[in-house]
């Protein structure tokens, strides 16, 4: 599934492959509308995005869409019907892995073409997109803290330093009443530690209570964190409790601003940019407009020597084959699929989520049947390119090109794990509207269709949907995408930076006990 450019216009419709037995509606449709080409008429009302039998569907037959297999008809389908959850059935099939089979090594850019963006050098090579001060907290019981502390922070007591974007608290509900050892332990911790080192902080406060399980000094051995000029800690039980802790914390930050702020952007190549892909709010236009123009533009990225980590292990389930026969060995190929596995097999057993079938009540609205079809479009934001690495939950992103983080689907969760990963910026595609930020990182948004566009400009950075309107290929939005990665990276603002999206999407991934 990497060809992009199969999607073909008939009137009302959309055959996107020539195998497929099912159109996409390019509009709402009526009954008894004609569609080119074809020897029937639309038997039902069909709203935009959704799905049109382009033939006769046995009871039983696969439901293809771009050739790809996303569920099962439930009861004979005739041509010109309506084709979504209510006679179409999720059910498990075989899929071939093929483990590196297709995989086709990138043919990178010459070095003097290399794309260039302003960001920030830090003193050990790291490169950042914004330059905030951080305030995160080892447990929800100094969260009260961390924010007061931020809060402090006003624009008119930054006005004296420019070159700092914030004070940004990074609170949680976790760090006690947790499983002490093993993975959701060291998963909250290389989270924190992801933040406390990432190239957009200049300089970071780590808040403790005391007495929590996620002790402060056994985070900062665990993760080889240092104290420095830079990098303070501050366990309240010690620092004579909330108000002192608060004042501590401020003047600790004050004595960080000049330093923080000394910095100037300079030219770097694309290759020091690692961008995090999301999804959310999907539609039946997010397979044919925004998430393959994200791919696009991920292509280029990866040509230019940068980073895209796609996430969301729920939403390339049914498609995850796809992928395998991309990776750059079979090693790679066997990670991805062991966390498949182990959603399927153990994390998700028995319960009405995500990876079981259901999509959330505004994908169903949206026009996509069940989580075949959404991890359909979700898995085009990796682009065309080979899968070059997996990773678990928050580890840091060393290899370059297309990789792979396993996150849950739900948008807050899996960016904190690319952000704490390394990703400097999120590109987030949405056909609903998804209303998104992720501080200490830019997040640019890109609408699937010009109606959602036109109603929330103001949240919306691009306009994918004029692929759908015919005025602009994929590859043309895609380089758009890519530019506007590039303009984001220097310090242009996106639209959820001017609306102050963000304070609250720090939501590690609690995937233990409580107790």
């Amino acid at each position: 599934m990497t060809a992009r450019h199969e999607k073909r216009i008939i009137g009302p419709c959309i055959r996107l492959h020539p195998n497929d037995n099912v159109l996409v509606a390019r509009m709402d449709v009526g009954i008894g509308a004609e569609v080119p080409g074809e020897t029937w008429t639309t038997r039902s009302q069909v709203p935009a995005g959704h799905k049109i039998a382009a033939r006769s569907i046995r009871a039983g037959e696969p439901i293809v869409k771009y050739n790809v297999c996303i569920g099962f008809a439930a009861t004979d389908i005739a041509p010109g019907s309506y084709v979504h959850s209510h006679n179409v059935s999720f059910q498990e099939y075989e899929r071939d892995y093929a483990y590196a089979r297709d995989y086709v090594p990138v043919v990178p850019v010459p070095a003097h073409e290399q794309a260039m963006f302003d960001g920030i050098v830090r003193a050990d090579g790291r490169v950042g997109t914004r330059n905030y001060v951080g305030i995160l907290s080892t447990v929800n019981c100094s969260a009260t803290v961390v924010r007061k502390i931020a809060d402090w922070f006003t624009p008119e007591r930054l006005a004296a330093y420019p070159n700092i974007d914030g004070v940004v608290a990074f609170s949680h509900s976790l760090g006690c009443g947790m499983e002490m050892t093993g993975e959701p332990m060291d998963l909250l911790r290389r989270t924190i530690a992801g933040y406390a080192r990432h190239a957009n902080l200049g300089g970071a406060l780590i808040v403790g209570l005391g007495c929590e399980r996620n002790q402060l000094p056994g985070l900062m051995e665990s993760q080889d964190l240092r104290d420095s000029p830079l990098l303070k800690t501050f366990v309240m039980q010690q620092s004579g409790g909330t108000r002192k802790t608060i004042e501590a914390g401020i003047a600790a930050v004050e004595a960080m601003l000049p330093q923080v702020n000394a910095i100037t952007r300079r030219p770097v190549p694309a290759s020091h940019l690692t961008v995090g892909l999301q999804c959310g709010g999907s539609d039946g236009f997010s397979s044919i407009t925004a998430n393959p123009a994200l791919g696009a533009a991920v292509d280029l990225l990866v040509r230019h020597g940068g980073t895209a980590i796609l996430s969301e292990t729920p939403e390339i389930y049914g498609v995850e084959h796809t992928l395998t026969r991309r990776a750059a060995s079979r090693a790679v190929g066997e990670k991805l699929a062991e966390r498949v596995r182990w959603w399927k097999e153990e994390y998700s057993v028995g319960r009405d989520v995500q990876i079981n079938g259901q999509v959330s009540p505004g994908n169903q609205m949206g026009g996509l049947a069940n989580i075949f079809e959404k991890s359909l479009g979700s898995s085009m934001k990796g682009g065309t390119g080979p899968l070059m690495e997996v990773y678990r939950y928050a580890e840091p992103v060393t290899q370059h090109g297309f990789v792979f983080m396993d996150t849950p689907g739900y948008d807050p969760v899996s960016a904190t794990g690319q952000i704490a990963g390394g990703a400097n910026l999120i590109a987030f595609t949405t056909g609903r509207g998804s209303m998104f930020g992720a501080k200490p990182v830019p997040s640019i948004k890109l609408a699937t269709n010009t109606p959602m566009y036109r109603r929330l400009e103001e949240d919306m950075d691009l306009n994918c949907g004029v692929i759908l309107d015919g005025e602009k290929s994929i590859e043309e939005v895609g380089e758009e995408i890519f530019r506007l990665m590039l303009r984001t990276a220097s310090g242009h603002r996106s639209k959820s930076e001017l609306l102050g999206l963000g304070d609250n999407e720090f939501v590690p991934w609690h995937i233990g006990i409580m107790s």
